[in-house]
């Protein structure tokens, strides 16, 4: 085993060439030997290196259109050879076989292929052979072969190059092969998934970051991904395992709103939500929803945190607080308890599936992305809602679907004031989302309902109407719809159907 390696011939194959420049740069001053194929050769020579082909180590030409260039022993033999057993350097001797130090490899673009064609001959050729076989080759050889398998690596390649002049050791080339190996599964699971026509999911593989504990101080507990690619973490303690159920809860009912919108959370549902143009009404709204349950939660909001805002959420105990953005002053007020956690958002999509453990195997499903609008709904009943009921009657069913089973929420002038969730019968959490509603001095008169499945009977409609409530929002499909509906008929209520059921377990 080799500690230190000091490069001396590179392997060039790559598909995406834009970036490489630099690399050519640090090589070529280091007096390393650049070998490489077809158009990275091109490309190469363009810029004024020197390069040999890899048709000369072989002396065999590209051929079959390209998928065949670099499986042959007098490049594979370069690579995989060990540097310190007698019988690989007979070899190496005996055919002439160039040793290779570093290997850059960008595979050909198979997933992005997948996003552009449903042409099965183009996706085909997407298959990197070549390239793949490269990486898998010096990553099994990290003994004495350092792998740069994506352009994402560039940056930690130019640095060693820059600080070391061309000399690797044994931990970083192990490092690298663990992404080469990291990419490998990546690329070939997004094949498996094309011939099986099942859906993708992109499960990372690493990093993996040991959390304080699990649920409970007694469970084990880890995160498998890189939270650097969604926040900027600013200040705070240890993000736990409990937290980031939260965060991942809170970011996704955040993605639902356009207008200035601040959320408080616990244990992934939504104690307090709001939307005003005038951010201090929204957060003070959002907390009058339950100032309760808030203490002790994570707050998400979609702008930036200025001193003023700061001086106010500063007076809650709360976690976690998610923001756009945080201004220089509002920081320096935060600073003064170094426990709470702050995460700047960065630009980021919902994730398109959801997966979990279950039994011996895992449950996968694509994400609840659908959101109902006005255009989805059908009115059911004599009585139609008013414009700014409709506007609540949105608001409140993208709540509903962010809330656990069975779940209700009220919401008045776009704010949430009651919601009862995960109880075993729908009509408990009415009467839960009631109570929190009067107990915290909401008025529900001129309030919507929205419910996350259909009413199975009318007594929903019923006790909500005894509080005053005339406006509701339910999926609709239950075999007794009807009861609902001539309640609310014989009462001059309005009701709308949405089609969709959105059930979170």
């Amino acid at each position: 085993m080799t500690e230190e390696v000091t490069i001396k011939t590179a392997l060039i194959s790559i598909f995406h060439k834009e970036k490489i420049e630099p690399v050519l740069q640090k090589l070529n001053a280091l007096n390393i030997k650049l070998v490489s194929t077809g158009g990275t050769k091109e490309y190469i020579e363009k810029l004024g290196y020197s390069v040999t082909a890899v048709e000369e180590l072989t002396s065999f030409p590209s051929m079959l259109g390209g998928r065949v260039k670099t499986l042959h022993p007098a490049v594979m033999g370069g690579i995989l050879y060990r540097r310190n057993h007698r019988q690989d350097l007979e070899e190496i001797n005996q055919y002439h076989i160039l040793p290779v130090d570093l290997v850059i490899v960008d595979l050909y673009p198979f997933e992005q292929t997948l996003q552009q064609t449903n042409d099965e001959s183009e996706i085909i050729e997407k298959i990197d052979i070549g390239g793949i076989s490269l990486i898998r080759a010096a990553a099994k050889n990290f003994n004495d072969v350092l792998v740069i398998p994506s352009q994402n690596e560039y940056s930690f390649l130019l640095n060693l190059l820059t600080e070391q002049h061309g000399t690797t050791c044994l931990e970083q080339r192990k490092t690298m092969a663990q992404k080469a190996f990291e990419i490998s599964a990546y690329y070939d699971r997004m094949i498996f998934s094309y011939f099986a026509n099942e859906p993708f999911i992109n499960t990372p593989l690493s990093p993996v970051t040991a959390l304080r504990y699990g649920e409970n101080p007694h469970q084990k507990g880890w995160f498998v991904g890189k939270l650097d690619d969604v926040f900027e973490k600013i200040q705070g303690q240890e993000i736990s395992y409990n937290n980031l159920l939260d965060v991942d809860a809170g970011i996704h009912l955040l993605k639902e709103y356009t207008e200035p919108t601040i959320a408080i959370l616990k244990h992934n549902n939504t104690c307090g939500l709001a939307s005003d143009h005038d951010i201090i009404q929204a957060w003070k709204k959002a907390l009058a929803g339950d100032p309760v349950s808030a203490f002790g939660g994570i707050i998400v909001c979609n702008f930036s945190i200025n001193r003023v805002m700061a001086e106010e959420i500063n007076a809650l105990f709360f976690e976690i607080l998610i923001a756009t953005s945080f201004d220089k002053d509002a920081l320096e007020l935060f600073s003064k308890k170094q426990k709470r956690i702050l995460l700047k958002l960065k630009n980021w999509n919902p994730t398109l599936y959801n997966v979990r453990a279950a039994i011996n195997g895992l449950l996968m499903e694509e994400r609840d992305l659908h959101t109902e609008y006005k255009d989805d709904f059908k009115c059911v009943t004599e009585i139609q809602p008013n414009e700014k009921e409709i506007e609540d009657l949105i608001y409140a069913n993208k709540i509903v679907k962010h809330t656990k089973s069975n779940a209700i929420v009220i919401v008045k002038n776009k704010q949430l004031i009651g919601s009862g969730m995960g109880q075993t019968s729908r009509v408990d959490s009415v009467k839960q989302a009631i109570e929190k509603a009067t107990t915290f001095g909401f008025d529900v008169k001129g309030a919507v309902l929205a419910s996350d499945a259909f009413f199975p009977f009318a007594d929903c409609v019923e006790l909500a109407c005894k509080a005053g409530i005339h406006t509701f929002i339910q999926p609709g499909g239950s075999i007794r719809d009807k009861d609902s509906i001539d309640f609310c008929n014989a009462h001059k209520l309005s009701m709308i159907f949405t089609g969709y059921r959105h059930f979170k377990h």
